[in-house]
This record gives structure tokens, C-alpha cells and sequence, in this order.
């Protein structure tokens, strides 16, 4: 990307990649060409080559972190205000829907086996929606402790860490059964991890 855009040249690539990411969830990385992408989003050759001068794999990992984006996003607010446990099964509801709405196609995944889940960029949009989403997940833990609702000697990064990969497993089960069982399951019996730790 260019160092430097002005604000109508951001404006244009987010919507580049906001009219990609839209495509792509409808057919699939390996099926989407860029003329796909131009067409979609009514963008010249040079502009597309502008902001991504990389080609399509480029653009993929910029919608890759676009949709790494959204996963927080769609948590939001429940996400920042897990200070009780009707927040916390608020959290759980949406998680569940957002999950349930997406079937059993992920398109952060498939992007990911488009671009190469080994790329370094790649690995490093996955690597910090993890760390973000893990971070919140603590923070929600710790105002749990601040208001003396689970105990001070939890341990909320190693809980937030086995609660993410809970969640992960889930969707994967999901996606594979079409079946949201084994992600109600993760999650709840995280929240119930919590509460047994206040007693």
C-alpha cells in the first residue's frame, strides 16, 4: 500500500476492499478473479494495482484482515462489557448467532488457504485477532475479580486462552456437522469455569 493517502484515497481502498471481501464471501477466493473485484467495486486496472501493487494476494490479505476485524466487531458492545454474568451470557448469545448466521463457510479461512496460512501476513492477522480477542476476554475476567464475583487468584490469561480455543474448536465442529452443539458447549462450560472459581 502506499505510504501515504489522502483521506479520499483511504476512502477508496477501504471500499476496494469492502466490496472485495463482499464477493468473496459470495463466491470464494479461489473463484473470484480481480476483474470479479473491479467490476464489483467499479475500479480501473491502475487504480487496483495502486493500492495493491502485490496483485490479488495483496488485496486477500487486506480482506483477510478486514474480516479478522469484523469477528471483534460483531461481538461489539458485549464484548467490552463483560462485568457480570448477564454480560457474559449476552457475549455467549451473539458469539453463538454470529457463528450460526456464517454456516459452515469461513472466510477467514478460506482466504487463508488462498493466500497460504504460512505467509507471514497471514499468520500475523491471525495472531493478533487472537491476541485481541483473548485481551478482552481477560479484561471481561478481570472486572468479574473487581466485583468480587470470581475469585482474585484465577488465573484470567491462561482462562481466556482455553476459552478461545473452546470457541475455535466449536466453529470447527461446526462447520463440519453444521451442528452449533460442541460451540454452546465450549463457551458455556467456560462461563461455568467462571463462576465456579467465585465460590
Amino acid at each position: 500500500m502506499p505510504e501515504t493517502l489522502t483521506a479520499k484515497g483511504r476512502a477508496t481502498r477501504a471500499r476496494i476492499i469492502e466490496g472485495a471481501a463482499e464477493l468473496l464471501r459470495e463466491q470464494g477466493p479461489a473463484a473470484t478473479t480481480l476483474d470479479d473485484i473491479r467490476a464489483r467495486t467499479g475500479t480501473s486496472k491502475s487504480q487496483l494495482f495502486h493500492y495493491f501493487p502485490e496483485g490479488k494476494d495483496e488485496l486477500l490479505l487486506a480482506v483477510a484482515r478486514f474480516e479478522a476485524d469484523r469477528v471483534l466487531a460483531d461481538q461489539q458492545p458485549q464484548l467490552s462489557c463483560l462485568d457480570s454474568w448477564e454480560n457474559w451470557q449476552r457475549w455467549r448469545d451473539v458469539v453463538v448467532a454470529r457463528y450460526e448466521r456464517q454456516g459452515d463457510s469461513c472466510p477467514l479461512g478460506s482466504l487463508f488457504l488462498q493466500v497460504g496460512r504460512q505467509r507471514p501476513g497471514a499468520r500475523a492477522i491471525v495472531t493478533e485477532l487472537m491476541r485481541q480477542w483473548q485481551h478482552q476476554l481477560a479484561e471481561g475476567m478481570r472486572a468479574l475479580q473487581a466485583g468480587g464475583l470470581v475469585s482474585p487468584t484465577l488465573d484470567v490469561d491462561r482462562a481466556s486462552a482455553a476459552l478461545i480455543a473452546g470457541i475455535q474448536g466449536g466453529v470447527s465442529l461446526m462447520m463440519s456437522t453444521g451442528d452449533s452443539t460442541h460451540l454452546r458447549a465450549a463457551i458455556d462450560t467456560g462461563i461455568e469455569h467462571l463462576r465456579t472459581a467465585g465460590k
